[in-house]
């Protein structure tokens, strides 16, 4: 775990968030109304309970932590309402895309008609 890391600390239970699923690999949890980087009315993050910086620096042991986190969005989804109807998977790999947290975590967005940027 990298100590300055916000996503890692979450991951290790150190900082509270409204969790949707835990286990040893992944944990979701969910994005609060009036957050500025809330997308949609359905947005949770899926993050890695490892420090990997970003998609970018997955390798082949890492993918049944990849697996874990795609099978837990899917879980949230359907408890969240959003299955049926869709819902998008988004990440950033690097500053230029955007990337703020250099820990591996996917967006989900759904809950209402999604346009191309969101």
């Amino acid at each position: 775990m990298a100590d300055s890391c916000l996503l890692c600390r979450i991951g290790a239970g150190e900082v509270k968030v409204s969790e949707l699923h835990r286990d040893e690999l992944a944990v979701v949890f969910d994005i609060p109304e009036g957050y500025p980087w809330r997308q949609a009315p359905v947005h949770f993050l899926a993050i890695s309970r490892e420090h990997i910086p970003s998609a970018g620096h997955v390798r082949d042991e890492h993918g049944p932590i990849i697996a874990r986190m795609f099978v837990a969005i899917a879980k949230v989804a359907e408890q969240m309402g959003v299955a049926k109807t869709g819902y998008r998977i988004a990440t950033n790999v690097g500053d230029d895309a955007g990337q703020t947290e250099h820990h591996l975590h996917l967006h989900c967005l759904g809950g209402r008609k999604l346009g191309a940027k969101g």
